[in-house]
């Protein structure tokens, strides 16, 4: 999908969490440190991602749109498998 097809409340929606999670990315800290955000400013931006989550879901389900995007595991197995077909070359007959 692309911008020229979403709503402008979509392109908000897209930029606010994108400009919300880059702040999280760029203001991370090592566990023991002190975080440079309050846990309320923290606590505040987790609720604003679950309402940007909640509103983008509610105009996919009102615009007919089904969301595949789904979080994995790292660990999680793949539901797909890939086969690798490697075909011989008549020419390779005799060849092992």
């Amino acid at each position: 999908m692309t911008a020229e097809d979403l709503t402008k409340e979509e392109r908000i929606l897209r930029v606010m969490r994108r400009v919300l999670t880059s702040i999280a990315k760029d203001t991370y800290t090592r566990p023991g440190y002190r975080h440079p955000l309050s846990d309320e400013t923290v606590e505040d931006i987790r609720q604003c991602l679950g309402l940007i989550s909640a509103r983008e879901g509610e105009l996919n389900a009102a615009a007919g749109r089904e969301s595949k995007a789904r979080p994995r595991f790292i660990d999680e197995p793949d539901s797909s498998v890939v086969v690798s077909l490697n075909i011989p070359d008549p020419k390779d007959k005799d060849k092992p």
